[in-house]
């Protein structure tokens, strides 16, 4: 496969920042789009040319930090007959036709200040975890299995909540760059286990307020967020939330 690449190229968070084109030749179809990023990067390597800056850790769809807007998807439309919930790492050269070009973009968000090229400094995500998104009530010892019965239904909501990675993707996909799903995600995961129950109003108030520092815009239910998230966290989390924030409001918390 013969592909034209449209890049951002940004060489520091205070540069200006621009559109390169490159084309790459004699790409496998069944090269993942990081290994074809890769093969582009030896190629500026040894043309002595400055490679292109991307972020990649376990390429195996886990810990999603490969977040790329390809063609103005974030992680990219994966091949018809898979799951087009996936990160980019996940996608592969079959999805795209020999002689398409490509526009590469990194995740476009105030909270998300571009590093250089198309990696992002996420770490408001984290500042929103250490607000509030953890569990710090003495729980005591490992109990005896099924010692707290915890409802089937809550169980599977919280494990679905759970597997939210922080890739970011929600927020790129927003038109408002909204963090909620993001947010709503873990407060669902904790506040329906007995254990996160106790501090669940006092946790949704903090990680809302820095949500909002953090400059994230306001959720106004596009759905855009969920039909990019990779690990396919559902919309109604952010129901789950509201309830629990209107709660908050008239405990005065």
């Amino acid at each position: 496969m013969n592909i034209k690449l449209r890049v951002w190229r940004q060489s520091s968070p205070q540069d200006e920042g621009k559109i390169v084109e490159y084309e790459v030749r004699g790409v496998s179809e069944d090269s993942s789009f990081l290994e074809m990023l890769d093969i582009l990067n030896e190629e500026l390597f040894a043309r002595g040319e400055e490679p292109i800056a991307f972020d990649s850790d376990c390429r195996e769809g886990i810990c999603g930090m490969c977040g790329l807007v390809i063609n103005g998807v974030p992680h990219g439309n994966h091949e018809p007959g898979t799951d087009n919930n996936a990160t980019t790492c996940q996608l592969h050269m079959r999805s795209f036709k020999d002689g398409d070009t490509i526009t590469i973009e990194p995740w476009r968000s105030r909270a998300f200040p571009i590093i250089k090229d198309l990696v992002v400094n996420r770490a408001a995500l984290d500042r929103i975890i250490q607000a509030g998104g953890y569990i710090s009530v003495n729980t005591g010892g490992a109990p005896d299995a099924h010692a707290t019965p915890v409802p089937k239904d809550h169980a599977d909501r919280a494990f679905d909540a759970a597997t939210c990675i922080g890739c970011g993707a929600c927020v790129a996909a927003c038109p408002n760059g909204s963090a909620m799903l993001f947010t709503s995600a873990k407060v669902t995961h904790l506040g329906l286990l007995p254990q996160g129950q106790p501090e669940n109003i006092k946790r949704v108030s903090a990680m809302m307020v820095q949500m909002d520092a953090e400059g994230f815009g306001g959720c106004t239910n596009f759905g855009e967020c969920t039909a990019v998230c990779p690990k396919g966290i559902p919309l109604d989390v952010i129901s789950t939330l509201n309830r629990q924030l209107g709660k908050a409001v008239l405990k005065g918390a």
